[in-house]
């Protein structure tokens, strides 16, 4: 009997057709697929995602017990996006590197769902993720940024993000290595079960 395995895939690059982290992010669900009984969400952060403002962290710093119903609705969408998280077992990020960083709109992704109380939560000895036992797949590409180097400033970022929410089970795989490769598929299912 196969492992159920829920899985969220996010896609954070602007490209859609000949997007390697597109592609490759999505031979990587395929492959879990094959080997698990998964339920997938979908996220396009591409598509958009507004940017916090006054009234987002406004809304965010008051107590839940004393939140307006305006407050609650600004707050919504970051619920929901919440919600994807916690739900997953596993997700799949694929993201670009743009300009030595992460796409803009991954950013207010991140914004929208670090929150004290929901994704962690402060202690006497400093910040405690809260969401454990996840498995992250940052699928990544960089037409010049070199993976892991001191100028990309992505990959670091994101782990360390997920560390700060409570996943520290984190495997970066490069898209370029992977993208219209023969024995790609091979290659990512040795990345999935190392």
């Amino acid at each position: 009997m196969m492992q159920k395995l829920n899985v969220l895939h996010i896609n954070a690059s602007g490209r859609y057709d000949g997007s390697l982290t597109r592609t490759v992010s999505t031979q990587l669900t395929e492959i879990l697929a094959n080997q698990h009984d998964v339920t997938l969400q979908q996220r396009d952060v591409a598509a958009g995602l507004p940017f916090i403002n006054e009234e987002w962290i406004n809304s965010n710093f008051t107590d839940p017990a004393d939140r307006s119903e305006a407050q609650k609705n600004v707050l919504a969408l970051s619920d929901q996006l919440i919600n994807e998280v916690k739900a997953a077992d596993v997700m799949v990020l694929a993201v670009p590197i743009y300009n030595f960083g992460i796409p803009a709109v991954l950013k207010a992704w991140i914004d929208l769902v670090a929150r004290a109380r929901e994704t962690f939560r402060y202690t006497e000895n400093g910040p405690v993720g809260l969401l454990e036992n996840k498995k992250v797949y940052l699928v990544m590409a960089s037409g010049g940024v070199p993976l892991e180097s001191d100028v990309d400033f992505a990959s670091q970022y994101l782990k360390f993000f997920m560390q700060f929410i409570g996943i520290s089970d984190v495997t970066l795989v490069n898209a370029n290595h992977y993208f219209e490769q023969p024995d790609s598929s091979e290659k990512l299912a040795a990345v999935i079960t190392a």
